[in-house]
């Protein structure tokens, strides 16, 4: 019930973009994603509004998301009963058992799962560091992942009350078969998604883009913390690091 609450509501939401925002989004290759297995689906993050449009498009998947919505009120509750994998946005070593015991009963029912391998909403045209979290989730599971590129944001930038008419695409890329080892799977992952996200923008109507940001990687206060304490950690055990 909560499931088909759920696709509902979201199916409402991208009606509404459409119809009262005016941000025309278009999804793309939804053949690449099979429906009668499971998969992971890794996909560019700029909105809460992608998250509608990709939720829209299948019944009963699970997600991977940050514990910022953990203050939410009511929201853990439902976070719960969904099955969602709710881990620390900021990463670090304990991240990895979190999902893994999490994502377990997800892999089990065989369902999809989505996850936003840069961990954070990404101000359009830019990119965070991707994080390996996607590689353990792919390997864990032995199935496809179907990377998925977005121009959204151009239209719904991150958290902004202020939405731009005009065209966005959601689009679903080849799926990455089973069994890539980790550095040559996150290399090509993240060369799909970026490069048909830049490829997707528009580049006349521009709405939230600001052109000079595209291509650029970005860090925020709270993962550059987390960052720079795990590299003080790794020096003190290793000074030679």
């Amino acid at each position: 019930m909560m499931m088909a609450s759920l696709r509902r509501y979201t199916i409402v939401m991208t009606w509404a973009m459409r119809n009262i925002a005016g941000i025309k989004v278009e999804v793309l290759g939804r053949e690449n994603v099979p429906d009668d297995q499971a998969v992971i689906l890794a996909a560019k993050h700029q909105s809460y509004g992608d998250g509608f449009v990709i939720f829209s498009q299948f019944f009963d998947m699970s997600f991977v998301t940050g514990n910022q919505l953990l203050k939410i009120p009511l929201l853990p509750r439902i976070l719960d009963k969904m099955d969602a994998v709710v881990i620390d946005s900021c990463g670090g070593s304990d991240v990895r058992q979190e999902m893994e015991a999490q994502a377990a009963v997800i892999r089990e029912q065989g369902r999809k799962i989505l996850i936003f391998p840069e961990g954070h909403l990404s101000q359009i045209g830019t990119q965070h560091r991707y994080r390996k979290g996607v590689w353990h989730l792919y390997n864990d599971f032995g199935c496809p992942v179907v990377p998925v590129a977005n121009s959204l944001g151009q239209r719904w930038n991150q958290m902004d009350w202020k939405k731009y008419q005009g065209p966005a695409f959601i689009e679903f890329l080849d799926p990455i078969p089973p069994g890539m080892e980790k550095e040559p799977f996150m290399a090509l992952l993240e060369e799909r998604i970026e490069t048909r996200s830049k490829a997707l923008l528009d580049r006349v109507n521009l709405g939230a883009l600001n052109p000079d940001d595209i291509g650029k990687t970005v860090e925020n206060d709270a993962a550059r913390a987390k960052r720079l304490a795990r590299e003080s950690e790794a020096a003190t055990v290793d000074p030679t690091k």
